[in-house]
């Protein structure tokens, strides 16, 4: 096709289409319209029909249909209003009946000297357990702090107590969400007996008045085993080993449930924990 010299050429074409719509020779000539002038391409007339065709002139093509677009998809995420935590309260059992500590919703606290199989046991009941439950470690907690991590290995100070306050007030935060919305936690902690503002008390005031604790004390060469089988910041000196567990003894006549677990598994230490969870549940101790 031959187009006047200073003629804009056309668009090409597209497969399966004409010149692209829109496109305006006039467009291309800058300069004033005459007064009354049409702006825009003129229509162009139907070329004449060739000889011996008798038809009439030929059909439009229709637009090509354009897709609505697809209306998008509802979020359905992210808009589930959670309760509030609050401070745990007692559970309630049914009159005449033995509680199911399996089956009822409960926070634990799970206390007991460096060794004594607290974590084992904790993640051990949760997983078995028939109704849902979170375990929440006090020592994972505290190691969420990387840079600038206050080891107790390297001296209780200030920084070690302070990084300690927190993690528990954090698991405090974590169990009373739980708990909350249905799920059962076991939360476990090298409680001191001699230390009942900073131990029991603190995770009273940051769980509630709800929470049960039992206590988890082997003998002193069970706990001096398993210590030896740590490695890393859960490894302690055997001398450290034998301070804690001495000051653990003081839990005897506290009132609260020991559990001597020198001669269980763990199977059988989680079986023993639901008994004395349904005990404390029928008649709460006093702490």
């Amino acid at each position: 096709m031959q187009h006047a010299v200073g003629s804009p050429l056309p668009p090409p074409h597209q497969p399966g289409r004409g010149p692209a719509t829109g496109w305006s020779p006039a467009a291309h000539h800058p300069g004033p319209h005459p007064p009354g002038a049409h702006q825009g391409p003129a229509p162009v007339p139907p070329p004449p029909p060739a000889p011996g065709f008798t038809g009439g002139p030929p059909a439009p093509v229709p637009p090509t249909p354009q897709h609505a677009p697809a209306s998008p998809v509802p979020d359905t995420t992210g808009h589930l209003p959670l309760p509030p935590g609050g401070p745990v309260g007692m559970p309630s059992a049914p009159p005449a009946a033995t509680p199911d500590a399996a089956a009822t919703t409960l926070a634990v606290l799970l206390i007991g000297p460096a060794g004594a199989g607290k974590t084992s046991v904790a993640k051990y009941w949760a997983d078995h357990r028939r109704v849902p439950t979170a375990h929440i470690s006090l020592d994972d907690v505290r190691e969420w702090v990387r840079s600038g991590f206050a080891d107790p290995q390297s001296g209780w100070n200030d920084h070690s107590e302070a990084q300690y306050r927190l993690a528990r007030r954090t698991c405090g935060f974590a169990a009373r969400n739980f708990l909350a919305n249905g799920i059962s936690c076991i939360l476990d902690d090298a409680v001191f007996p001699d230390r009942p503002v900073v131990g029991l008390g603190g995770w009273k005031r940051h769980v509630g008045p709800g929470l049960l604790p039992v206590v988890l004390l082997p003998g002193l060469e069970i706990v001096l085993e398993r210590n030896a089988q740590r490695a890393g910041n859960r490894r302690l000196a055997d001398e450290e080993v034998a301070r804690i567990h001495g000051r653990m003894a003081g839990w005897y006549g506290s009132g609260l449930p020991i559990i001597d677990n020198s001669q269980l598994d763990v199977p059988r230490t989680a079986q023993l924990l639901d008994d004395v969870l349904a005990r404390s549940i029928a008649s709460p101790p006093q702490w």
